[in-house]
């Protein structure tokens, strides 16, 4: 196998995250964007010791778990990875590769462990409650595209009217959108230059509200590119301010009477913002943020909880499907022991707790949960949504958990990791482990960090009880896991002894 070489394959399977083995006469190659059983031609790029890895480039023939994918976007766009399959093959192939990865670390265990399989989300279709489309080009110099990136570009945007993880309301938003600011100019990554950037929409599943968010730059030009002052410079850098400002004021008005004339099945818009965000990184933040019609915020139910939610906070993409998340992992914590009078006497600790949904649902039955996230803002919807559910033990703090551990008087007797999908920092890890809990539960959305994660925890006396995936993104590649480990002193004694 050498680098460049074209060669003819079969996708044997697909590893966590979306890496296709493919048998081919020179060897096996990794190819991501494959399904098991098709039959594809590739490109080597890396090849060493008779294992390469290699670049799609045609699929000769479809596998036979493939359906007609009803979605029209899917092969151009970059969103979605599984949805030519149906959905219980899907859930077969994550299934399986979950229990390859936990496999992989937990055969060193003595102690039997079980595997509780997959659980689906309750809606397949439309069940996302947050999108951040992206304004560009599908082809150098092309019309004006919004949408999602285009497979394997960095820069070419597929404009997705018909896109099939969001509902109607979403695909009336971007249409609209798109062709409102035809002929306006989009943010170029390489140039730094240009107006429109992304268009972030929010809907809560079980109220129906809308949050939505044009962001651009602070560059607005509509069009008016050879507008040119006596001094030759652009309109834009003209001392004319005031005129500038009042046009980009009409257009960001009429844009909102538009919305506002929209009719959904199910929702009505919340609000309608505009942010302005001149960072170089192609990433949705806010400078300034202008609030054009109603609140920044919206309300969305969990659980029998109320959230308030603005447009930044942090909170599962996919809010049925999170009632299954949290349902199962309260279920994997079990009863908490409650004390001679009959109170709950139990501290627990929710790590990495986001707007603290968990904490929220743990409240109940703890004597106080203490909730740690290093993002400011979603520690303030955490507390606003605890006082609204009337829920006065739960303590949130906002800080990097690696240090707020230090600063934390109390000690937990359980405790829930939820970390972003890099895992625990290993110097945190080693601080959680320190405490000895007997009972911890950890939530991952990254199966390979969780595993990573885990051969420090069977290092140091725990071992895994239970595991079960859920698949809270229909589609794609990712997928959530849940573990219940237990600590056992007399483990970490025998080694000791041992030594």
């Amino acid at each position: 196998m050498k680098k460049g070489q074209v060669l003819k394959g079969i996708v044997e399977k697909v590893d966590f995250p979306n890496k296709g083995v493919v048998l081919t006469e020179e060897g096996k190659c990794i190819v991501k964007g494959v399904l098991p059983g098709q039959k594809i031609t590739l490109v080597v790029q890396k090849a060493r010791n008779g294992r390469g890895e290699g670049r799609l480039l045609t699929i000769d023939e479809k596998s036979p778990l493939e359906r007609e994918s009803p979605c029209p976007h899917f092969g151009a766009c970059g969103g979605c990875t599984y949805i030519s399959m149906n959905y219980a093959e899907q859930l077969k192939l994550k299934e399986a590769q979950v229990c390859q990865l936990l496999n992989g670390v937990l055969t060193r265990q003595e102690q039997e462990w079980r595997f509780e399989g997959i659980k689906g989300s309750p809606v397949q279709t439309g069940y996302r409650n947050k999108m951040e489309f992206s304004f560009g080009d599908e082809f150098k110099d092309g019309p004006l595209a919004l949408g999602m990136h285009k497979r394997g570009s960095f820069y070419d945007i597929v404009t997705v009217k018909e896109c099939q993880i969001v509902d109607e309301a979403y695909r009336k938003i971007l249409t609209l959108t798109r062709d409102f600011f035809e002929g306006c100019s989009f943010y170029h990554k390489l140039r730094h230059t240009g107006y429109l950037r992304h268009l972030l929409v929010r809907k809560a599943a079980r109220t129906g509200e809308i949050l939505l968010a044009l962001v651009t730059t602070s560059q607005p030009e509509f069009g008016r590119k050879d507008a040119k002052g006596e001094d030759g410079k652009a309109w834009a850098n003209l001392n004319a301010d005031r005129d500038i400002q009042r046009e980009e004021d009409e257009k960001l008005n009429a844009w909102k009477d538009e919305l506002l004339k929209l009719q959904f099945e199910h929702g009505k818009i919340a609000g309608i913002l505009h942010i302005i965000n001149d960072s170089l990184a192609d990433v949705v933040q806010s400078d300034r943020t202008e609030i054009l019609y109603g609140q920044d915020f919206f309300y969305e139910e969990l659980l029998g909880l109320k959230f308030k939610i603005s447009v930044f906070s942090f909170f599962q993409t996919n809010s049925l499907g999170a009632e299954v998340l949290y349902e199962t992992a309260r279920e994997y914590i079990g009863d908490l022991s409650i004390g001679e009078k009959g109170v709950p006497e139990k501290i627990v600790y929710d790590l990495y707790s986001g707007t603290g949904t968990i904490a929220q649902l743990m409240a109940p039955v703890a004597q106080k949960v203490i909730g740690v996230e290093i993002v400011e803002e979603a520690v303030k919807s955490a507390r606003k949504n605890a006082e609204m559910n009337g829920l006065h033990n739960c303590e949130f703090i906002v800080g990097d958990v690696l240090k707020v551990l230090d600063e934390i008087e109390e000690k937990p007797d359980v405790i829930i990791l939820d970390p972003p999908r890099d895992g625990v920092h290993p110097k945190a890890l080693k601080k959680i482990i320190g405490y000895g809990v007997e009972k911890l539960v950890y939530i991952s959305c990254k199966p390979t960090s969780l595993v990573r994660d885990l051969e420090v925890f069977l290092e140091n006396g725990y071992v895994v009880e239970r595991a079960v995936a859920v698949d809270q993104f229909p589609w794609t590649a990712n997928v959530e896991v849940i573990i219940k480990m237990q600590y056992k002193r007399q483990q970490v004694g025998s080694e000791k002894e041992k030594k």
